[in-house]
């Protein structure tokens, strides 16, 4: 079809996507509300990828002078006749995003902000020519959009420090209307500050930087700020007497980040994808924001772009590939075993209740595990179920997506923890060769007793998965030797098969998960199969001298191994 919508693939202009045809889930009641509800200070809190910057460029789009209406044609707010006329294209506005102030060190990440501020200041380039404004007024909008010989800006700290508030007076005195000013992830240089050591300073910038701009500013109209965590401890917002915080917690706007499933049901009907529904429900849905169940609008668009190129595309974690998940690294490392206990009852798809703090700063994030609880509801590797109280919520994870990716990072914790001591992983993997299952189940069982198990029975194999995942891992410390997982050898795929070349012993193993009173029995099936499906026919081919078959059967945290031998 000609004029066929496409998906907007990491699109957050409001203009690209109405202008150059890309499906548009319609989200401009948002205006609506935020213009009958707003304070002077705006903060909505909520994960990455779940639409911030697009409806950031939206509100911009609606308000700022000159902008074009039409954009707005047949869409929810244009049915709000009055609401447009007072407030479409009537306001100058002040747009930044902060998601790339950063660096490696303080005078970088500076930098960083300085050209920022620097290129909106440019934008707003009727200010130098104003005639309704004094030479001293024009040289201080000139101090913004100075740069240097590298074509860096060279505004001064001070000034740096002022430059929002200046802008808001300037536009208020060019165009006669006050200022409206929108900041996209005003936390981003915060978290990075605190990544990298610089976090003090950056704290006191960015507080100096909003105080100047947000308290008693007789020139701003209102302000929107949005960001994952509320800073508040710092001070940076404390002494705004209108500040409205909008949370995943909060009613209002519920449902204004993120798809809801009826939105996601016309998308997939459009693209005739309505056959994956269940499959994108299972994987991408389950966050709760207010009382509204949403998906990540970022996985939905992503994965459909994947079917609209090929039907048979499988789901894919497309959250861990947009930016680090080194926060579900942290809490793991410092789980204690209560809180690998209470993991593991995430993981199966049970739900813990905790207190929540959402006003925690990045300086606390590790001061205790319970904080970490907190960071990983607000940044949405958690969610919500049910209010307990006015602090506690009972959370889950999410769907299948963030399941997964705390699979993949308990099994990177475990194979970094298992590397430590190496004289016992030395002792582990020289007793396959060796054929000592006694040693392979006493260490193997120490290995599953101080992981964290997967007990999940959602999906057919998954719990062989884990098991065999974790052997896999603390054998892969083996340089030396051939390690191969569910490669095609005889008449079907063994789990795992070993070459050790020293002595060309190979080694074939075969993994079941059974009920404790079936283990013994298990490995004596999972021998049985090696031999039937001729597991060792591979190695056989290879020159192997000397072959041993291991049957090894696990429950939770316990395993059983029985050996049985075959020579080549």
């Amino acid at each position: 079809m000609r004029n066929r919508k496409k998906l907007p693939i990491g699109i957050d202009s409001f203009e690209k996507i109405i202008r150059h045809n890309f499906y548009y889930v319609d989200k401009t009641e948002m205006i609506t509300e935020l213009l009958h509800n707003w304070g002077e200070v705006n903060l909505f809190t909520r994960p990455r990828r779940f639409g911030k910057s697009l409806n950031m460029n939206m509100l911009q789009s609606f308000l700022e002078i000159g902008c074009d209406k039409s954009l707005f044609n047949g869409l929810k707010v244009s049915r709000e006749k009055e609401l447009c006329e007072e407030y479409m294209g009537k306001f100058p506005v002040i747009s930044l995003t902060l998601k790339n102030v950063e660096g490696l060190n303080f005078e970088s990440a500076r930098k960083s902000l300085k050209n920022t501020l620097g290129m909106e200041a440019w934008r707003l380039s009727a200010l130098a020519e104003s005639s309704r404004l004094t030479e001293e007024e024009k040289n201080s909008y000139k101090a913004l959009t100075v740069v240097d010989d590298h074509g860096d800006f060279k505004m001064s700290d001070a000034t740096m420090e002022k430059a929002l508030l200046i802008l808001t007076v300037l536009l208020e005195k060019h165009y006669g209307k006050k200022a409206v000013l929108l900041i996209d992830e005003y936390d981003v240089p915060l978290d990075k500050a605190f990544q990298y050591g610089y976090y003090d300073e950056m704290v006191s910038l960015i507080r100096n930087m909003f105080g100047n701009v947000l308290k008693t500013n007789s020139s701003l109209f209102f302000a929107v700020l949005t960001g994952c965590l509320r800073i508040e401890k710092e001070s940076i917002f404390t002494g705004l007497n209108n500040f409205n915080v909008f949370s995943i917690t909060s009613v209002q706007f519920d449902e204004f980040f993120g798809f809801t499933d009826d939105e996601v049901a016309e998308m997939l009907k459009y693209f005739g994808l309505s056959d994956y529904h269940e499959t994108i429900r299972e994987w991408y849905d389950g966050y709760q924001f207010g009382k509204k169940a949403v998906y990540c609008p970022w996985d939905v668009i992503s994965y459909c772009r994947n079917l609209c190129a090929d039907p048979d595309a499988i789901p894919e974690d497309f959250w861990s590939n947009t930016s680090s998940n080194s926060i579900v690294s942290r809490f793991i490392d410092k789980a204690n075993k209560q809180t690998r206990d209470e993991i593991e009852n995430l993981i199966s798809g049970e739900t813990v209740i905790k207190e929540i703090k959402q006003e925690l700063t990045y300086n606390e994030l590790d001061k205790s595990i319970e904080n970490l609880w907190s960071i990983l509801f607000t940044t949405g590797y958690l969610t919500q179920r049910e209010r307990i109280d006015s602090r506690k919520l009972r959370l889950a994870i999410p769907n299948r997506e963030i399941k997964e990716l705390f699979e993949l990072q308990i099994r990177e914790w475990f194979q970094e923890k298992s590397s430590e001591d190496v004289k016992k992983l030395d002792k582990l993997c020289m007793a396959f060769p060796d054929g000592d299952a006694e040693t392979i189940e006493d260490l193997f069982n120490d290995y599953l007793w101080n992981t964290i198990s997967i007990r999940d029975t959602a999906v057919k194999g998954r719990k062989e998965n884990f098991y065999h995942g974790v052997l896999l891992g603390l054998l892969s410390h083996m340089e030396n030797w051939a390690v191969w997982s569910n490669i095609e050898s005889g008449e079907g795929y063994c789990d795992i098969l070993l070459e050790v070349p020293e002595n060309r012993v190979g080694v074939v193993i075969e993994m079941k998960y059974a009920q404790e009173d079936r283990m013994e029995a298990a490995c004596t099936e999972a021998l049985k199969q090696i031999e039937q499906r001729q597991y060792a026919a591979r190695l056989k081919s290879d020159g192997m001298k000397n072959i041993v078959n291991y049957g090894i059967a696990c429950y939770r945290k316990h395993c059983k191994v029985k050996i049985g031998k075959e020579n080549s």
